[in-house]
């Protein structure tokens, strides 16, 4: 980390003409952005960004100006952004005819563009909006890209969960979490947090509303969280079996070797995604 609170691990032997094998994976979270670029037949992890305490797309927009990285002709290309507008309809209520009649459980009003993502394993179809700035720099400089919610390579570690489990990313002043049960998607939610006590309180909110059993639910951690901090040690008040996520077994994960491989979990999940 350097004073920009951002880093920056590249493989010293990556140049831009390998970029045509490659994979560009970009996060805009709320108050994060980071990318990867992975080897689609390597399945290698070439180079890794990561910035914390920031807007996502607002940083995603001006480094298109100067990161020399984003900028390069890649085999493939997916945007995640965080969204307070997303709604997830089961398949046999969706309308892909009428896409209008799902917007009114929207948060909040929105004039943009209207995106889906669909979910087959578990049945449903998300439907969501971006930002002004984020829709304007996916159809500006990212037109051919995928577009997912931010925590889509999440959803897709899920499918292949066969214990009740939560799945917890942690950034610097919040969460992202996914909660699924008898092999289904139960809840999806993102909150802002500043204290590990801000967390104790929405963990008992979710034990509550949606009967957890703590001794039979399993956690998986990934995101900016270590065995010493207090938010982990708020989990281990209820919670017995706590994991960290990582990708080992999907991606050769060597240039980050001098950090935890679970810092970047959600964001590598997203080469799993179709």
């Amino acid at each position: 980390m350097n004073k920009h609170n951002n880093i920056l691990l590249v493989d010293p032997k990556f140049d831009a003409m390998m970029a045509k094998s490659c994979a560009l994976l970009i996060k805009a979270a709320a108050d994060s952005f980071s990318y990867a670029i992975v080897n689609k037949a390597t399945k290698k992890v070439i180079a890794v960004f990561d910035e914390q305490e920031c807007d996502g797309a607002q940083k995603l927009a001006s480094y298109l100006k100067i990161d020399n990285y984003l900028s390069l002709p890649y085999q493939e290309i997916k945007l995640a952004f965080f969204t307070e507008n997303y709604i997830s309809v089961p398949n046999a209520l969706f309308n892909e005819n009428d896409l209008g009649i799902h917007t009114q459980f929207f948060i909040a009003p929105h004039t943009n563009n209207l995106y889906t993502q669909k979910q087959d394993h578990f049945e449903f179809v998300n439907l969501f909006t971006l930002g002004k700035i984020a829709d304007e720099t996916s159809l500006n400089y990212f037109a051919d890209g995928k577009k997912y919610i931010a925590h889509a390579g999440l959803v897709k570690i899920a499918e292949n969960i066969k214990e009740n489990a939560l799945i917890i990313d942690f950034s610097n002043h919040g969460f992202q979490v996914i909660y699924v049960a008898n092999e289904k998607l139960v809840f999806q939610q993102n909150y802002q947090i500043s204290t590990s006590e801000e967390l104790n309180y929405f963990l008992l909110l979710m034990m509550d509303e949606l009967n957890i059993d703590c001794e039979n639910t399993k956690i998986l951690l990934c995101g900016i969280i270590h065995q010493e901090d207090n938010n982990y040690h708020c989990l281990q008040k209820y919670f017995s079996n706590i994991s960290f996520l990582t990708l080992e077994n999907e991606l050769d994960l060597e240039v980050i070797n001098d950090l935890p491989f679970h810092y970047y979990s959600s964001l590598l999940a997203l080469s799993l995604c179709e």
